[in-house]
């Protein structure tokens, strides 16, 4: 079974609601590569070492959460960034990217994976307003200590995450964003949350989360994002009737 590269980028757009989103780099398909595709390879970012395994599985398609073109890189096709469109480019490789609108698909998305992930069976947008907000929220609705949580996180993204907080403090509402989220933690704190789950902590965080007394885990920026693609890259891969691999290229970050 194959999909054209427009037919899929089309469906891509629509489903991910591309055109509601503001945000740091085009969405959707940012480097065209042969006309019909077969086997897709997703994965969190699109590295070399990434691109390589693509070539090597003979992709005909990437789908990644970071992509290229960001607001203020430098925008020449130089060094790294050019060895990568390279190889893209010789490979006849498409490369699709969704970087907000796949963090905010409320099934499909980070946010969504990491709510599994914690073992929440309801979230939705902590503003239900903005639905192209990054952050989410939850209740566990019997409680829940705070030392559960982190063990049932640490078991489903296979690392070691930071932790402020009392291990046997009752958790009844988090929120969480997914990645860089970690300035938006006084709003969680504003809502009401026990506790605010993210992937990245700055020195600042930490004190917040103290002094506004809610629990704070920093997951990993690379952990918490590996739902999206792999999600998304299935999905299509189901409707379309076409191979996909999903690609974990490690990073402890």
């Amino acid at each position: 079974m194959t999909v054209g590269r427009d037919e899929l980028s089309a469906v891509l757009d629509s489903e991910l609601r591309v055109s509601a989103f503001k945000d740091y780099c085009p969405n959707g398909l940012q480097v065209e590569g042969r006309d019909e595709i077969n086997v897709i390879v997703s994965g969190v970012t699109a590295c070399q070492a990434l691109l390589d395994k693509a070539v090597e599985l003979k992709a005909d398609a990437v789908l990644v959460h970071h992509g290229y073109f960001w607001r203020g890189e430098d925008e020449r096709l130089v060094g790294m960034k050019a060895q990568r469109i390279r190889t893209l480019l010789e490979a006849g490789i498409n490369l699709f990217a969704y970087h907000l609108p796949l963090d905010c698909h409320p099934t499909l998305g980070n946010n969504a994976g990491l709510a599994r992930a914690m073992g929440l069976d309801g979230w939705q947008g902590i503003d239900p307003d903005n639905s192209t907000h990054p952050v989410f929220c939850g209740a566990f609705e019997d409680g829940t200590c705070l030392s559960a949580i982190v063990t049932r996180l640490e078991h489903e993204l296979q690392r070691q995450t930071l932790v402020i907080g009392e291990p046997d403090a009752v958790i009844r509402s988090a929120a969480w964003c997914t990645g860089g989220g970690q300035g938006y933690i006084d709003e969680a704190a504003s809502y009401g949350a026990d506790l605010f789950v993210t992937g990245e902590v700055s020195e600042q965080t930490i004190h917040v989360a103290r002094e506004r007394g809610l629990a704070f885990i920093a997951a990993g920026h690379h952990a918490t994002e590996r739902f999206g693609a792999r999600n998304l890259g299935q999905w299509i891969a189901e409707h379309f009737g076409i191979e996909h691999h999903f690609v974990d290229i490690d990073n402890p970050a």
